[in-house]
């Protein structure tokens, strides 16, 4: 769309939709995750080129038109001279793709497919497909495995959040730890294990572990996402922080004493900061 936009001297636009429009037709709703929040998203579609992000409010009404309809939304309230589709995409209640639609300068792009990654054939077998998809992305993030989700978006995953407080058993082993709440609820968690990830805060960037998990050592119950910050020493409580998933170390287990969970942290800091 990019490079259609260049060719024609044009804007190029992207028109999404929020709230999710699954949340609204209340489709899997319950389950479902995110993995981008809107702002997430205005940042990416940026940095890819896209002069303009539009967002139309999603409501029940709105998924009652037909694709024609859409169609001529998008020509009315935004001048688009050429609208570019997914290869999967389906619009309006008729639920028409590119090829049934009768209105001219619609277009559809190829789907997109990943090849030469390490043990890829046994990621086909696990159930991934070789198309990349938000469904396969989920997948990966929800097996823990942020190497191929990674590979597929393109870009580091990560999770965007305040500094809250926790019990701070971790300080008083030597690892302190930054307790996150995200600021997008519904935003997708990978699955609980400790990763090594990048920390921004305090507008730089550092080296950190996280924990996904109920930290079973100390007798939790609720899932929180902990990060100890390498070599760094600051109050940060109620600070903006954000992580991205470089890999994961290793699954979250019971250790049988505080003293053996901080001999397993030394280690698992050295895999870190060798990231």
């Amino acid at each position: 769309m990019v490079s259609c936009a260049r060719e024609r001297g044009q804007e190029a636009v992207v028109v999404t939709f929020w709230p999710h429009p699954r949340t609204v037709l209340q489709q899997d709703a319950r389950g479902f995750r995110l993995l981008t929040s809107l702002e997430e998203k205005k940042v990416l579609l940026a940095d890819a080129g896209i002069d303009r992000v539009e967002v139309l409010p999603f409501t029940r009404d709105f998924a009652a038109m037909k694709a024609d309809e859409y169609i001529s939304l998008l020509r009315e309230r935004f001048d688009a001279s050429l609208v570019v589709m997914g290869y999967d995409n389906r619009i309006g209640t008729d639920r028409l793709t590119s090829s049934e639609i009768s209105e001219p300068g619609v277009v559809t792009v190829d789907e997109f497919a990943f090849a030469g990654l390490t043990a890829s054939e046994n990621y086909f077998s696990q159930g991934f497909a070789n198309a990349i998809s938000s469904t396969q992305i989920r997948k990966a993030l929800e097996a823990g495995d942020v190497d191929l989700a990674n590979t597929m978006l393109g870009y580091r995953y990560g999770l965007y959040g305040v500094v809250v407080a926790g019990n701070r058993v971790g300080r008083t082993i030597g690892f302190p730890t930054a307790n996150m709440q995200l600021y997008e609820p519904l935003k997708l968690v990978p699955a609980n294990g400790v990763y090594a990830v990048e920390v921004q805060v305090l507008g730089k960037k550092y080296r950190g572990m996280c924990n996904i998990g109920t930290r079973p050592t100390v007798g939790g119950t609720t899932r929180t996402i902990e990060t100890h910050i390498l070599d760094f020493n600051e109050d940060i409580y109620g600070l903006p922080l954000q992580i991205r998933f470089l890999a994961r170390i290793r699954d979250e287990r019971k250790f049988p004493s505080l003293e053996a969970l901080k001999e397993q942290l030394k280690k698992d800091a050295k895999d870190c900061g060798c990231m």
